[in-house]
């Protein structure tokens, strides 16, 4: 999520019609912290790849309108988000996707959807903040990929958060199951692309 997320969308006009329909939802609640277009677009474009997508911290669904949005036909897309009243009101959102679910609970709750080949880690499971991190050979495909957004871009390496290497990414980094790639999405933002290895 993006402290300021919601209000990044104010002058865009080219926005897919979920999108639009999400960020006036999170804009009527008071909801800051949607994805921002950035990282938006990038889950369009990697949703169109994936036959089945998960999603922690729908919030209220901006993320998980990018990606139904991108989706193709058939795709199943499932989300989870802790706030109760917020993931009915995503759910309502959603209520016309068939192929759309939107559940209460916490992160952890996205196991029981899956493997994935796409899962945007938006609300748990990124291993920032001293929280843990999801294991991406329970939940991915082989092949299959993990995306981590809100970061800086990292100007060294290995890349530090507070002055110090940054569990957060290192994690990701240094796991032996998969391969993680840092993409830069602005000047202030960046994502983490992870990938689960093929066994060999």
């Amino acid at each position: 999520m993006s402290p300021h997320g919601t209000a990044s969308y104010e002058s865009l006009t080219d926005l897919p019609p979920l999108v639009e329909r999400a960020v006036d939802l999170a804009r009527r609640e008071g909801f800051a912290n949607s994805c921002r277009p950035e990282h938006g677009r990038l889950l369009y474009a990697l949703a169109a790849g994936a036959g089945t997508i998960g999603e922690t911290g729908t919030g209220c669904g901006v993320g998980l309108a990018w990606l139904a949005s991108g989706a193709r036909p058939g795709t199943r897309l499932v989300s989870v988000e802790r706030d109760p009243a917020r993931a009915a009101l995503a759910a309502e959102l959603f209520a016309g996707q068939p192929d759309v679910t939107v559940l209460p609970g916490d992160w952890t709750e996205i196991a029981h959807a899956a493997p994935f080949d796409l899962l945007a880690l938006d609300g748990g499971g990124q291993g920032k903040d001293g929280g843990p991190a999801a294991d991406p050979e329970a939940l991915l495909q082989p092949g299959g990929t993990l995306v981590i957004d809100d970061l800086t871009p990292a100007s060294s390496w290995p890349p530090l958060y507070q002055g110090q290497p940054d569990p957060g990414r290192m994690t990701w980094h240094d796991h032996p199951a998969v391969d993680a790639t840092e993409l830069r999405l602005g000047p202030d933002l960046a994502a983490l692309v992870v990938t689960r290895r093929f066994p060999a």
